[in-house]
């Protein structure tokens, strides 16, 4: 099958495109930086804008690729709702995944929700009622007029093809909470249609402007969040694998060949018979740059020689919950910390300990899985940003206390789509053996040190500081204490 996927992943930090072959292989890339910035939500025509812009990038740089392109795999961060009329226009700006601000409205919305419904539990500051609310609290002029609620890839899609559907892994959260849709004061109606994650969800319409008016016609692949295509761009949707999506926000987790559910962790049917467990952090790579920031660290050539040197005899502990915390603790009044400051102590320490607490929250979530599943996972594949730094990765290994496979794919979410979007066009079989032709592994990192015990020191110090750090960040501390 000749032709070329135009694929689109819009993170967190940035926005990528590129036209990869048959073979997954980019023939042409485009980056932007996310135009949200730090804020805590965004304008949904901002992502619709910069595939625009994405897209004519690519078009100057190969117009014989674009021109032949097969089809389009559009892929997005998740738990960022985009409210919608019935004319399909933006409604209000989309919260983020890491916007913390829902809390506010959980007591009185969990005082409305049934105590038996099973959802319940789960709903918290990051669920989608808790934002689908807080945007009717704030809006209902605009709430009265709510008609759908859509992730951020089905929103490019709806622009792309005229349909509004999402898939049933993005849309998942949403749709657990069906029966309480009307108790927190909303219509079932508001949810979308859906369609398979590895199918033809639509085709690009006539009359686009620029270079997408020449894709009229090009079929447009379902896809599902970007955590889902990251994952399959890893090779790592195979029974018994593990992963870390290492980003501006990191999630981990194990695949497994049926469902099994753990504390603090999200289950998922993820296609073709298989489970996820795991989750999204709100820690990763946009941890590190606040650091970085705070101690104007030097450059990345620099930083690399920090890392690479031996750990401190005295080492540091770093809980990286500086927005609240995601999986496994959903907590918005979780706050950062570090333990075991001394004089002695640098900016080298203080990177590797940021470093080692991301790995430890994964190692936690991955652990918590392979608990609740009775299995170890067979590999452990890391992929994203994160895995640029050759330091960063060692560090990593340690403190996983395992060997991490790591992949060819530089943007492991572009390489998903494309398995997505050739699978989708019956070009393989599955999903499985799309992977395993288009994303081998590349090498295999193994530990050089055991941190288990540091690995247990940290998992107290976070059960112990999760108290303080609530009580600091309650509302109104502040004022009493300037009364006082």
């Amino acid at each position: 099958m000749s032709g070329f996927v135009l694929a689109a992943d819009l993170g967190g930090s940035s926005w990528r495109a590129a036209l990869l072959d048959a073979a997954a292989r980019p023939v042409a890339q485009r980056a932007l930086p996310a135009l949200q910035g730090s804020a805590p939500e965004i304008a949904p025509e901002a992502w619709w804008r910069g595939f625009l812009a994405l897209a004519e990038g690519l078009a100057a740089e190969d117009p014989r690729a674009f021109r032949a392109t097969s089809a389009v795999a559009v892929t997005a961060l998740t738990r960022a709702p985009v409210f919608l009329d019935a004319a399909g226009e933006v409604l209000a700006p989309a919260p983020l995944p890491q916007d913390p601000r829902a809390e506010a409205v959980l007591p009185a919305l969990l005082s409305r929700l049934p105590e038996g419904d099973p959802e319940r539990a789960r709903v918290n500051a990051f669920h989608p009622l808790a934002r689908l609310v807080r945007f009717a609290a704030e809006r209902p002029e605009a709430a009265r007029r709510l008609a759908a609620v859509l992730d951020p890839k089905d929103f490019l899609n709806l622009r792309l093809t005229g349909r509004a559907a999402s898939d049933p892994i993005s849309s998942a959260r949403l749709l657990a909470s069906r029966t309480l849709l009307s108790a927190a004061g909303f219509h079932p109606s508001i949810l979308p249609a859906l369609c398979d994650p590895v199918s033809v969800m639509g085709r690009v319409r006539p009359g686009l402007p620029g270079a997408l008016s020449a894709l009229a016609g090009v079929p447009v692949v379902a896809m599902a969040s970007d955590s889902w295509a990251a994952v399959l761009g890893l090779g790592a949707l195979r029974p018994g694998f593990g992963y870390i999506v290492s980003g501006t926000t990191e999630v981990a987790g194990l695949i497994l060949p049926r469902p099994a559910s753990a504390e603090g962790l999200i289950g998922l049917p993820w296609g073709e018979g298989l489970h996820q467990l795991g989750g999204p952090s709100q820690a990763g790579g946009d941890t590190l740059a606040w650091l970085r920031a705070l101690l104007r660290c030097p450059p990345e050539e620099e930083e690399e020689r920090l890392l690479a040197e031996p750990p401190h005899p005295e080492p540091l502990l770093f809980l990286p919950h500086l927005m609240g915390e995601r999986a496994p603790y959903w907590d918005a009044g979780l706050r950062g910390a570090f333990l075991g400051l001394s004089r002695a102590h640098g900016a080298a320490d203080l990177l590797r300990a940021a470093v080692e607490s991301l790995g430890f929250l994964n190692r936690l979530v991955i652990e918590r899985a392979e608990a609740a599943a009775g299995l170890a996972a067979q590999e452990l594949r890391l992929g994203g940003g994160g895995a640029r730094s050759a330091a960063a990765l060692r560090i990593r290994a340690e403190v996983l206390g395992r060997p991490l496979v790591l992949p060819e794919a530089e943007e492991p979410g572009l390489t998903g789509a494309a398995i997505a979007a050739w699978t989708a066009l019956g070009r393989f079989p599955s999903l499985a053996e799309a992977q395993a032709a288009l994303s081998p592994p590349a090498r295999i990192l193994r530990p050089e040190r055991d941190r288990s015990a540091l690995f247990a020191l940290w998992r107290r110090a976070a059960e112990a500081v999760a108290p303080l750090s609530r009580a600091l960040s309650a509302p109104g501390l502040a004022g009493a204490g300037a009364r006082a």
